[in-house]
């Protein structure tokens, strides 16, 4: 029996409650609430994640195994090396932190995707997420290409943990020129763990690996115990964090802090 939260004050259960696999929903751990910031922060805290469609009430989850990317473990192929090299190169290309979040959270929820009908990311997801921004727990990192939106992702970061939540692409690997900004900015932050709570072939071919839930707790509890990254801002000098020069590039050093 799925416990059922019915007030701001009931906490969630203990993640080892959650249902095992082979079960009908395996990782669903509770149903219920709000999606308020302060039930947001002790899901996130506990490694609990909401995922639910239009209709159904809010959904808890803590799947068993998780899939992360160890950010020591990002695999740069050659072909989006190169790309990301030309990017770099390229007047007009940037990378941008928070400076359309809800264009990005919104592009996620709206953009076709091969294999899925509709989205997960539901209007009251949406709002919560924006309002979490504001209070500046969740961020948006951004693959922009004279003057449009190309692509990125979101997702919450708490102490020295990245959790992402979703990403998006109107170019060619766009999406993935965001993933690999975020390793930089992990690595250079000291970031171990980014948080993709599910396994995909997508995120398996980037380095993308499982980890039992007990482990991946252990290493969130860690991670928690950290301060919290303060400057979140990207300029063109982190991509040194994947082996890419941009000393002689004569591309500008970006920074963009916008709301």
């Amino acid at each position: 029996m799925i416990p059922w939260l019915r007030s701001p004050l009931d906490a969630l259960p203990d993640t080892g409650r959650a249902l095992p696999p082979g079960s009908e929903a395996p990782g669903l751990l509770a149903a219920g609430g709000e999606l308020t910031p302060q039930r947001l922060a002790e899901a996130y805290g506990k490694g609990v994640f909401p995922w639910y469609s239009e209709g159904q009430p809010v959904l808890w989850w803590s799947p068993d195994p998780r899939m992360v990317l160890l950010v020591d473990e990002f695999r740069l192929k050659r072909s989006l090396r190169k790309t990301i090299a030309r990017f770099v190169r390229t007047p007009g290309c940037a990378i941008r932190i928070d400076h359309d979040f809800r264009r990005v959270i919104q592009a996620c929820a709206t953009t076709p995707r091969e294999g899925q009908d509709g989205t997960w990311i539901v209007p009251a997801m949406v709002e919560a997420y924006v309002r979490w921004h504001r209070l500046g727990a969740v961020h948006s990192i951004e693959t922009w290409i004279d003057g449009e939106l190309a692509g990125g992702l979101y997702g919450v970061s708490l102490g020295r943990m990245f959790f992402g939540e979703s990403m998006f692409s109107h170019r060619t690997d766009a999406s993935k020129i965001a993933l690999a900004a975020l390793v930089c900015l992990c690595r250079a932050h000291g970031i171990g763990m980014i948080d993709c709570q599910q396994r995909t072939g997508h995120l398996a071919s980037l380095g993308g690996r499982e980890l039992p839930r007990a482990e991946f707790e252990r290493r969130l509890s860690l991670a928690l115990g950290a301060g919290p990254v303060s400057d979140w801002s990207y300029d063109s000098s982190l991509w040194r964090h994947l082996g890419l020069a941009t000393g002689d590039t004569g591309v500008p050093a970006t920074q963009d802090t916008g709301s």
